[in-house]
């Protein structure tokens, strides 16, 4: 979900403001998704990356993260909304650790879909914690004696099912180190939208383009998209690199 800073830059408001807009454009697109089938949610909310960001900007979002994790909750729990949080989240302060744990059992019985966030994740570091987390498992084994299927348990999103669409808004057209083992065979569709301005006509054309495409895996034979478009979507950073 990118372009919160240039969305403000260009009404003349402060960074804080487009992050705080894009917050709000989440509800709104989660609850799109919903209507329209969709199972599997995932916004890029904090790369491994943006802790180098400025200090005022990152507790800002520091900030909005713990707000939308207080405030949020009540909402999805109304609207079947399941909502869990993946990356090294050991780097935050103590109280958003205890607010994302509490995050994850208040809502964990919802079942209309699933809404992650990635937060303080990077695609690499996801893949490197997974081999840890093989080996801590399989204690005395030799790395040769893991394949992708052994791998793909201790993954961050090993609940969820691999992405089908990823989106990234705002004119850039690179993942930034997302989902890279997950992102695979998933289908790329860049947006010039902000992310503060992207709505359900945006949304809507995507699905469209997704909607169109050959998705073989790699065979020579045709596999079409689902009926049901999507088991899981992608949104990519919503403060993520600009």
């Amino acid at each position: 979900m990118d372009g919160n800073r240039r969305w403000a830059n260009r009404r003349g408001l402060p960074k804080a403001l487009g992050h705080a807009s894009g917050a709000r454009r989440v509800r709104d697109i989660v609850q799109a998704c919903a209507d329209r089938g969709v199972r599997f949610i995932t916004l890029f909310a904090f790369s491994t990356e943006n802790w180098t960001r400025p200090v005022d900007e990152v507790s800002s979002l520091m900030g909005l993260l713990a707000l939308y994790l207080q405030k949020e909750i009540k909402d999805m729990n109304a609207k079947g909304v399941r909502l869990r949080v993946v990356g090294d989240t050991s780097k935050f302060t103590p109280r958003i650790q205890a607010l994302i744990r509490d995050a994850h059992a208040n809502t964990a019985h919802n079942t209309t879909i699933t809404l992650t966030i990635a937060a303080n994740y990077g695609g690499r570091w996801d893949v490197l914690q997974a081999v840890k987390a093989w080996q801590v498992a399989h204690p005395g084994e030799s790395v040769d004696a893991m394949d992708e299927k052994g791998l793909s348990p201790y993954l961050a999103l090993a609940y969820a099912p691999d992405p089908e669409l990823l989106i990234r808004t705002g004119g850039e057209s690179r993942v930034s180190n997302f989902m890279l083992w997950q992102t695979a065979y998933t289908e790329l569709f860049f947006s010039d939208v902000l992310w503060p301005s992207f709505d359900t006509d945006e949304l809507d054309r995507a699905i469209a383009w997704y909607a169109k495409r050959d998705r073989r895996f790699g065979s020579s034979s045709q596999r079409s998209t689902s009926t049901v478009f999507s088991q899981i979507f992608q949104i990519d950073p919503i403060i993520h690199a600009v």
